[in-house]
């Protein structure tokens, strides 16, 4: 009974890590096809910074918080390390996107490249044998994970919003 209810709150409680970091990757999704129909400069500078600003919350938590317990629980350093490694690129780029305007020539070539980096991350985290499927099959506490993350993220976006 008590294995059941674990199961339930792992892979169907929308509080959960997994449904908590898969929620923000649709979001971002959602902001890259926007940025790429969009023909209003103000537009895409605005979906540019949603998106890097989500992302670097993202990566917050996910490197403070959900990497550090799936390594410990799981001990599969391949897919951690491809995942950090993955992560610094990415901040590398956003930092590159943060400081420049849709006038700028590269523009919206590094958030195209960008969304495109994002979307093979996606792709390694949420495929069968990825990190979200092995964290399913672990002992990890999703739930408590989740509400983790959650907690730090309201806690980044609050500092985003301030500064």
């Amino acid at each position: 009974m008590a294995s059941a209810r674990k199961k339930t709150s792992k892979s169907t409680n929308r509080s959960d890590a997994i449904s908590v970091l898969k929620a923000d990757h649709r979001q971002v999704e959602e902001w890259f096809s926007q940025f790429k129909k969009s023909k209003i400069s103000s537009k895409k500078q605005q979906l540019a910074s949603a998106i890097c600003e989500a992302l670097i919350a993202h990566a917050t938590i996910e490197e403070e918080i959900f990497y550090p317990a799936f390594l410990a629980a799981t001990e599969d350093r391949d897919l951690h390390h491809e995942a950090v490694v993955e992560h610094d690129g990415a901040k590398k780029l956003i930092a590159q996107i943060r400081d420049m305007s849709p006038d700028d020539d590269y523009f919206d070539a590094k958030v195209t490249v960008l969304s495109e980096m994002i979307k093979h991350h996606v792709k390694e985290e949420e495929q069968p044998g990825g990190m979200f499927a092995e964290a399913n099959k672990s002992d990890m506490d999703l739930r408590d994970l989740g509400e983790q993350l959650l907690a730090r993220k309201k806690e980044l976006t609050s500092q985003a919003k301030a500064a």
